[in-house]
């Protein structure tokens, strides 16, 4: 078990809240169902519950563990079948990444959470400029119409 000082505690979280929000804003100019304030509370929360897992479980890894089983649950909420196909994957995606990038800030690799964040925005911005100009506009089907 490790003790924080409140000033560790409030750092983690806030840079959760700031990397989360970085994801989130790119859905959020999506347009998608989970954006800017759901994916910030979703890697502040998974910050904070590492942060307690840490301070109080004799196994931070069991209790931590639990958030990626409940993550898995909020993103396949995120996931819809229609007569047009799939739709929603990225944003469970986004969902279960920001929860990792989150419980990483917990644990206090600030570095990996920030490569991670960088990632994820490159893969959301410049794949799906890639995917609009050479994929769509070259007859590949997807699973449903993008916008």
């Amino acid at each position: 078990m490790i003790a924080f000082d409140i000033s560790e505690t409030v750092i983690r979280l806030l840079i959760a809240a700031v990397l989360g929000g970085l994801v989130g804003l790119e859905r959020e100019h999506r347009g998608t169902a989970a954006g800017l304030r759901t994916l910030m509370l979703v890697s502040v929360g998974a910050s904070l519950i590492t942060l307690t897992a840490l301070q109080t479980a004799e196994n931070p890894a069991l209790m931590t563990g639990g958030i990626i089983t409940g993550i898995g649950f909020l993103g396949a909420g995120a996931i819809l079948r229609d007569k047009e196909g799939v739709h929603g994957t990225t944003t469970a995606a986004s969902i279960w990444v920001t929860a990792m990038i989150g419980m990483a800030v917990g644990y206090g690799y600030y570095l990996d959470a920030a490569i991670t964040t960088i990632i994820v925005l490159a893969v959301l911005i410049v794949l799906y400029q890639y995917e609009k100009r050479y994929i769509r506009n070259h007859g590949i089907k997807h699973s449903r119409p993008r916008p």
